[in-house]
Parts: C-alpha cells; structure tokens; sequence
C-alpha cells in the first residue's frame, strides 16, 4: 500500500529517492508491503518532545515508533479485518539528532537513516529492547532484515544497537 514520507523538520536535507527506495525494500523483506507506513523527518525540538510525552524521558532520541496494532506477538504480521486496518503505523525519524550522531562516529549519514528506518519498523512488528532477551531477539531480526537489505542493494549496513543493552 502506501508509503507516506513527511518532513517536518528545515534543518537537515532528506533524500526522498533512495529513503523511499530502501524503506520500500524493507517492507519486501519484512513481508509488510501491503500495509501503510508513515516516515516522518523531524527536529530535535520536536522528537524530544514526543519523548517525553509519550516515553516519560526529556531528551531527544533517534526513533520513536507508534504501531497501529499494538501488541503484536514477534514474527507474526497483523491480520487486519478490515481496509482501515492495513496501517502498520508511524515512524518518527529524528533526522537532526541522527545527523549530529553521524558527524560525532563519522557515520554516513543516509546509511544511517536507513538503518533507523529498519529498527522502527521492527518496533512497529512488536519488536522491543526493554530485557536483554527481547533485545537479543530484536536485535538478530534487524541482523536477518540488514543482510537481505545488503544483498539486495549492493550495502554493508549493520544494526547500530550492537552492545547497547
């Protein structure tokens, strides 16, 4: 279904092209291109605040990612029931505070990005990192999904949660 790319941020450049290529490729992997996904670029002011409204913590992050069904059982898609129900749900990039990231590890920025975008959509399929368990399991899914990604389009991209347990 759709893939809905919004930047709500003027401070950080986005590549519309090669994200909307890459998320698309991702969906493929995960086996969710037919549900919606929303991407939304913002500032730092603006995902610090979803932070602490939503997370309880004041400071600005990453990614935040908001499931339209919540409570997903890990390795197992939504069955939605109806049309309405083919959302996966949202996906809040903090593009600004990923770009200062990028430029303190000497990081590429966009390969980056497609990484965050890889993690949020495992949030999004009930993927967490609250325990060191659930952390392992997310963790070699987003493993399992960035080599498939990589063999795909050419990539070395790793997961960037590698020991942040």
């Amino acid at each position: 279904m759709s893939l809905i790319i919004r930047n709500l941020q003027q401070t950080i450049s986005i590549r519309r092209v090669p994200l909307r290529k890459k998320t698309e490729q991702l969906r493929c992997i995960l086996g969710v291109q037919q549900f919606d996904l929303g991407l939304i670029c913002v500032s730092n002011r603006h995902i610090q605040w979803l932070n602490k409204t939503y997370k309880g913590k004041n400071i600005p992050t990453d990614v935040l990612a908001f499931p339209f069904h919540e409570n997903l059982n890990i390795n197992e898609l939504p069955y939605p029931s109806t049309r309405d129900e083919y959302d996966l749900g949202d996906i809040f990039l903090g593009v600004e505070y990923i770009y200062q990231q990028c430029k303190e590890y000497k990081e590429d920025y966009n390969n980056v990005l497609t990484v965050t975008v890889a993690h949020g959509m495992c949030h999004l399929l009930g993927y967490k990192h609250n325990t060191e368990a659930d952390w392992l399991q997310m963790y070699e899914k987003e493993i399992q999904v960035l080599q498939a990604l990589n063999k795909l389009s050419g990539t070395n991209l790793q997961p960037l949660t590698k020991n942040h347990f």
